[in-house]
């Protein structure tokens, strides 16, 4: 044997009994520990073992406060990373444009785009510089901006304070208002090449009459090229004031901190009180709307008027629509549209509340030449479980699925923040989340019967196609293998 190799081999043997001891040392260290039993959070569960309860989740503890100039706030404190997540909630979404389609949006997406002293590109590198995100957008109900930094003070302070800048005294130049008018112009133009989306743009036309909700958020090509810097700005002292905001707070953060902080971005917003709050729609008529467009397939949306946020059957309804369409794979409507037929690649329910009623929707898009079977057996589905009601089945699987998914909804902080915002915004008591699971679970087959019941009306729907005019074909029977499988992914 060669030195190399001797001193090799002598070298391995050291090594394996290194490594030995190592693993006795683990070994006795593991043995000694204590043991964690199953119910501990820090561990994976079965969702079979939860008999319908929900599993262990985030706990949060919520404190709430008032800034002096009239802000709401929100604050968790979560040590457990070196950052922080604030979002500000202002009730300036689309639904607050008076009159002016689309100055909510244009408002918001002027905000980041100049502040004295510095132009967008500055914005962005100082953000970026500081390794800080800011976000924004704007929505029917409400508008949204954003900031995840670092908490420590030598980033937290610099980025905090270039936000409030981008808050409370954006500029409005005039290139980047042109700019993003061209851009949204260019979103219109393609917007007619799109079935889906102008079947969309009727049906809120059709279900919201002349209510703030009807027209979308983003505008039209008839009223963007008209809103002047001046009506942004007057429109931002308005609805970007301190008493129309919730400012949600998670993260790294001591509760004086935390106080400082909020109070720094209250006072730099415009003092105003909170907007009134819009009225509830009107009931829509009822019935069919038919837009030709050539295409093999035609979008079918069917809608009414469903609930606000505040809705005390907003328990039941989720779970019932989780049931009929809310849930993908497994939902009567997947279930019968897709599975035994092949008619569609998806088909989905839900139910949007919001401020004021917001809209109960079933969409899908399925071969032109079965357009008008494939209606039928939809509202057909619809109507049979309106009538008879889920299955205890149906109930106890929906159950488990909810169970299971709700902790994604404060797995993160920026979840957190998120789910705080909405509670502010609509008026949710503190306990929502905790509540929520509470309520899910106890509901039986009767209450969810008697809430998708009350609220929905299969004789109600407003219904709106977009396709072509073609000759009909008669459904396929239903089966276990359809013979044509839907056509991929939607055309649009």
């Amino acid at each position: 044997m060669s030195e190399r190799n001797s001193l090799r081999y002598t070298l391995l043997g050291l090594g394996l009994i290194v490594l030995i001891g190592l693993l006795t040392y683990i070994a006795s260290r593991t043995a000694q520990a204590p043991v964690t039993t199953s119910d501990s959070a820090d561990h994976l569960q079965s969702l079979a073992a939860l008999e319908g309860k929900a599993p262990s989740r985030r706990s949060l503890d919520i404190q709430t406060w008032q800034t002096a100039e009239g802000a709401k706030v929100l604050f968790v404190a979560a040590p457990e990373l070196p950052m922080f997540d604030l979002r500000l909630t202002f009730a300036a979404g689309s639904s607050q444009d008076d009159g002016v389609p689309g100055l909510a949006a244009l408002t918001n997406a002027m905000l980041n785009e100049g502040v004295p002293g510095k132009d967008v590109s500055a914005i962005a590198e100082g953000f970026e510089g500081l390794g800080a995100e800011f976000g924004n957008g704007a929505y029917r109900d409400m508008a949204i901006a954003s900031l995840r930094s670092l908490s420590a003070p030598e980033q937290r302070v610099p980025a905090l304070q270039l936000f409030e800048q981008v808050i409370g005294q954006p500029t409005f130049p005039a290139d980047s208002l042109a700019r993003i008018k061209n851009q949204l112009l260019a979103g219109f133009e393609y917007q007619k090449q799109n079935p889906g989306k102008l079947a969309g743009l009727q049906l809120f036309e059709r279900l919201y009459g002349n209510h703030p909700y009807a027209h979308p958020s983003e505008g039209s090509e008839q009223s963007i090229p008209g809103i002047s810097a001046a009506q942004l700005r007057a429109f931002h002292a308005k609805a970007y004031a301190a008493g129309n905001v919730v400012i949600a707070l998670v993260g790294d953060l001591s509760r004086a901190e935390a106080e400082a902080m909020a109070a720094e971005v209250s006072a730099a917003l415009p003092k105003g009180p909170a907007l009134a709050k819009i009225d509830q729609p009107l009931e829509p008529k009822a019935g069919p709307s038919h837009i030709e467009y050539p295409s093999k397939q035609t979008h079918l949306m069917l809608a009414q008027l469903g609930v606000d946020r505040r809705d005390p059957d907003y328990a039941a309804l989720t779970l019932g629509n989780q049931i009929l369409g809310g849930g993908g794979f497994g939902t009567r409507l997947m279930e019968e549209v897709r599975e035994k037929r092949g008619l569609t690649y998806g088909v989905y329910s839900t139910f949007s509340a919001m401020q004021a009623r917001g809209p109960f929707m079933i969409n899908l898009q399925t071969r032109a030449e079965l357009s008008e079977g494939t209606l039928k057996l939809v509202q057909d589905i619809l109507r049979d479980y309106l009538a008879n009601g889920p299955t205890q089945t149906e109930l106890d699987n929906a159950k488990r699925e909810m169970a299971g998914s709700f902790p994604l909804s404060t797995a993160s902080n920026a979840e957190i923040v998120g789910q705080l915002g909405a509670m502010g915004f609509y008026d949710l008591p503190l306990t929502y989340l905790e509540d929520f699971v509470g309520q899910i679970q106890a509901l039986d087959v009767a209450q969810v019967k008697a809430a998708m019941a009350k609220h929905l009306n299969p004789d109600a729907l407003v219904i709106v196609t977009a396709g072509p005019s073609v000759a009909q074909q008669p459904l396929p029977p239903p089966t276990a293998k359809p013979a044509e499988q839907p056509t991929g992914v939607p055309e649009h």
